[in-house]
């Protein structure tokens, strides 16, 4: 039997995840968002899951989570997906501080507090892994998403170092960088009409494919789609031009 958790659960990659997740013989779930109806009703879908409706950016949240692992599966824990986040936009001279604060405390914050509450369970069920979905934001910075950019930057760094920290203990950590993704709120319809940017997006199904690669399967890290990563290896080699291109 495996145990997993999935924030962020009640929509787009989380939901897309759960399916996934759900098609493996022996997993139970724990699905972490906001929306309790949604969950509930993904839950019954899938045949059953544990449900936690938790806004993670609140104080109490990560011990709520702790309690329902503990409550209903033993405190067991094989695989937890950080996938809440959120993203609004605006440049900084508009949004300022502000924007700033809130994206981190989603984003960055609230997924370091949950880890650190949920860590302990981890590891005392090693093997098992932590999966950080970040963005390609978080390699490459593009104008009026600075404060997403910010949170997904420091995502993906703080990945590196708790992989090198929980590997010997048997806590894999692994990371994932998509790109343009439809879904529900975001379709992508400028992009998916075009021939030529239509390869730019993505699907949610492909990002849940990548996130048991990085969990279960092992692997450091995953773009979606796979090119994007020669995006962010030009940002390393080549930045002058990077930013030339981005400020067309």
């Amino acid at each position: 039997m495996s145990i997993c958790v999935i924030t962020g659960a009640s929509s787009g990659i989380g939901e897309a995840t759960a399916r996934r997740l759900a098609r493996e013989r022996g997993t139970r779930l724990v699905l972490v968002a906001r929306r309790e109806e949604r969950l509930r009703a993904l839950a019954d879908e899938l045949g059953g899951a544990t449900v936690v409706a938790v806004d993670l950016t609140t104080d109490g949240a990560p011990a709520l989570v702790r309690e329902a692992i503990e409550r209903e599966h033993g405190g067991r824990l094989d695989l937890l997906v950080n996938n809440a986040g959120a993203g609004w936009g605006g440049s900084f001279a508009r949004t300022g501080w502000e924007e700033v604060r809130r994206t981190m405390a989603l984003n960055f914050d609230a997924v370091v507090r949950l880890t650190e509450e949920l860590l302990p369970l981890l590891r005392a069920s090693a093997p098992s892994s932590i999966v950080m979905v970040a963005s390609t934001a978080g390699r490459i910075g593009r104008a009026k998403s600075g404060a997403y950019s910010a949170s997904k930057f420091a995502l993906a760094g703080w990945t590196d170092s708790l992989h090198l920290e929980e590997k010997r203990g048997g806590v894999h950590v692994g990371l994932v960088l998509p790109g343009f993704v439809a879904t529900e709120g975001f379709p992508q319809t400028a992009l998916v009409g075009r021939a030529t940017t239509r390869w730019l997006v993505s699907s949610a199904d492909k990002v849940a494919d990548a996130i048991v690669d990085a969990g279960p399967g092992g692997k450091a890290e995953r773009y979606v789609p796979r090119p994007y990563a020669l995006a962010a290896a030009a940002r390393v080699v080549m930045p002058g031009l990077v930013r030339r291109v981005l400020s067309r």
